[in-house]
């Protein structure tokens, strides 16, 4: 039997209102799939970063090539995962306003638009999970949109600061989420520089080959292990809460986000920092945030409260 849950969103302290990213009134439909000029214009470099890949077939591949791919995606990973989504989105923790910045700055650079449109957005997508205003729901708008079509369209796009005022009255996350392309740029031209170095002390490198693998097959490989939890984790797992809604756990998909894929237990409860609830649920971001915890850089990491325990236990001998 699952322990059914309050309504999403219905008991987040998470600075919200009454607004969708978009601008939309909740309530409101909003755009489901469709193909419009803005749509096929945001599609042009979505797909050139993509093709770059290919790239791989002319450079080749190396050890240390694969090894930054690897860590450019799982440091960026964590920025998506601690910044965006559970701080700038769900207020999970507490930290300064310069490690507010880093934090920021850091998920800016995984290319997937700015904090406080990220933010807005995921806070509307809880409001309204799997409905038809859900702007990435697999179960009205079909698997490829929920997975990537749905940012691409216009009216997803637009930035709605009235839905995020409490991190909108920071100029410099206005200013980052406005130019968010500046930082994922400049770490292009930063994997470029490093596999110039490396070449130079005899590393079997390249400058476009670090490039290729470093920044673009990195990105991609980011851009779709963000998006399995819109479309997959809807989809493929196990429910521990009756949410009202289709999310679910899935241990792999945790994995590759970085404790992401505990998805039902995260729709259950919004407000904590820990989405594995227990030992074994793997959450490695909420592992990397207690050791930030231990250095002071953040603090107040919202717990798991004991009676979503007690309704999961229920839920089990029942």
């Amino acid at each position: 039997m699952l322990t059914q849950s309050r309504r999403p969103g219905t008991h987040v302290d998470s600075g919200t209102t009454p607004a969708s990213a978009s601008g939309q009134a909740i309530g409101e439909e909003f755009t489901g799939p469709e193909i419009n000029s803005g749509f096929i214009l945001a599609t042009i470099p979505y797909a050139l970063v993509h093709l770059a890949c290919l790239g791989v077939f002319w450079t080749g591949i190396s050890f240390d090539a694969v090894l930054v791919c690897f860590l450019a995606y799982v440091v960026r990973m964590f920025g998506v995962t601690a910044g965006y989504h559970r701080y700038f989105a769900h207020r999970a923790f507490k930290t300064s306003r310069p490690f507010q910045f880093v934090l920021a700055l850091l998920a800016t650079s995984s290319a997937q638009l700015g904090p406080l449109w990220w933010a807005a957005t995921h806070r509307h997508h809880h409001t309204s999970s799997d409905t038809v205003q859900d702007p990435h729901s697999p179960k009205h708008h079909g698997f490829l949109w929920s997975h990537m079509g749905w940012f691409l369209h216009p009216d997803h796009r637009k930035p709605n600061h009235n839905a995020i005022r409490d991190y909108a009255k920071f100029p410099e996350l206005v200013f980052i989420d406005k130019w968010s392309l500046i930082a994922p740029t400049l770490l292009a031209f930063a994997m470029y520089g490093l596999g110039y170095v490396l070449e130079q002390l005899g590393r079997p490198t390249t400058p476009m080959q670090m490039l290729i693998w470093g920044f673009f097959v990195s990105t991609v490989l980011l851009y779709h292990g963000t998006y399995t939890i819109n479309s997959f984790s809807h989809l493929f797992g196990s429910q521990r809460f009756v949410t009202g809604d289709d999310s679910r756990n899935n241990p792999l998909l945790a994995l590759i986000t970085l404790g992401e894929g505990w998805h039902n237990n995260h729709h259950h409860y919004q407000s904590s920092c820990r989405q594995g609830f227990y030992w074994w649920e793997i959450d490695i971001t909420f592992i990397t945030l207690s050791l930030l915890s231990s250095l002071g850089l953040v603090w107040d990491l919202r717990p798991v409260p004991a009676s979503v325990y007690a309704e999961a236990k229920a839920s089990k001998t029942s």
